[in-house]
């Protein structure tokens, strides 16, 4: 999840700032993290038929999207949709807070001390805090890719912590929790940097040139103009879509080297030109490096309308503006 939640002001210079900083850090935090929380469990069950159709599980490798939703509640239950959302939930929290935190920071970091500003530094700003945010969220990531990746009846992980404990016993130790970083960090540069980017320049164009059309004032600080949750919606889905046409082939770059020895092909994804040339190769583009992404443009739209919806609510809620 890479979205930008930063708001711009309507006052003048001369205005005090608002007064309740206390604990700011912490509350940040926190609606970052229950941000991202709402968002990943709204769009769960479109994640887990993502996963396996990246990786081509065998039970369900000739599927299409849509009769991969029918088909696996009818395999595994309707609980099926969301397996491997429990970690996801312990991974997306710190992940989603870490990003949104990161992003403020790095880009006071970018404009105060480098003097970098404009669109650039919302650019170099989102991809530092996105790899930032995997760096620090990702062993918890590929717990939760080999929870829904299984299928019922043939699970090789009873739950978080037995992943945990067979991974780092039967892969080498901490380094197997951090299989397929590199794609990761290389694909999360372009995917969070311009996720910011398009919508960050969509927002200030928008709030510049119609404010009272496209924005309204916070409720907690009414100087500062916040959009309207229809005008999040469209300027979010439309981020996440360019991002995630540049970055897509990485993520299931990614998604195979996270799955390592689950996967009969493993010895073939050790590296991540060898993991894009063998996926080429043996599926080519469409059926290959882009299976899926049909998917994801689906799961623009859900995503960001809660992600952008939540965290709205709660930087107003807990004074953030």
């Amino acid at each position: 999840m890479a979205t930008e939640a930063t708001v711009n002001s309507a006052a003048s210079p001369g205005l005090p700032t608002p007064a309740r900083k206390e604990y700011y850090w912490l509350r940040s935090f926190a609606a970052g993290g229950i941000a991202g929380c709402c968002a990943k469990t709204t769009i769960a069950p479109l994640d887990r038929v993502k996963i396996l159709l990246q990786a081509h599980n065998p039970h369900y490798k000739d599927l299409g999207v849509f009769a991969t939703l029918r088909s696996v509640p009818q395999k595994e239950g309707y609980l099926g949709l969301y397996k491997g959302n429990g970690a996801m939930m312990v991974r997306i929290f710190p992940y989603g807070a870490i990003q949104f935190m990161a992003f403020d920071q790095y880009k006071k970091l970018l404009s105060k001390k480098l003097g970098i500003s404009g669109h650039v530094h919302r650019l170099m700003a989102g991809s530092m805090a996105g790899i930032t945010a995997v760096i620090c969220t990702y062993p918890l990531d590929v717990i939760r890719v080999r929870l829904a990746f299984q299928v019922k009846g043939h699970h090789r992980y009873t739950g978080i912590i037995h992943a945990f404990q067979t991974i780092y016993k039967s892969e080498g130790g901490v380094s197997g929790f951090y299989r397929g970083l590199m794609p990761t960090v290389i694909g999360m540069a372009p995917y969070a940097g311009f996720s910011f980017f398009t919508f960050g320049t969509l927002k200030s164009l928008g709030l510049a040139h119609a404010p009272t059309l496209l924005g309204r004032p916070s409720s907690d600080n009414p100087e500062v103009l916040v959009l309207k949750t229809h005008v999040n919606l469209l300027c979010g889905g439309i981020a996440g879509a360019i991002a995630q046409t540049i970055s897509y082939p990485l993520d299931v770059a990614r998604r195979r080297m996270q799955l390592g020895s689950i996967l009969p092909d493993s010895e073939k994804c050790l590296t991540l030109s060898n993991t894009l040339k063998h996926v080429y190769t043996a599926y080519g583009v469409k059926k290959g490096l882009y299976r899926g992404l049909s998917l994801n443009y689906i799961r623009c739209i859900p995503s960001q309308a809660v992600a952008f919806t939540t965290y709205e609510f709660m930087k107003q809620t807990l004074h953030l503006n």
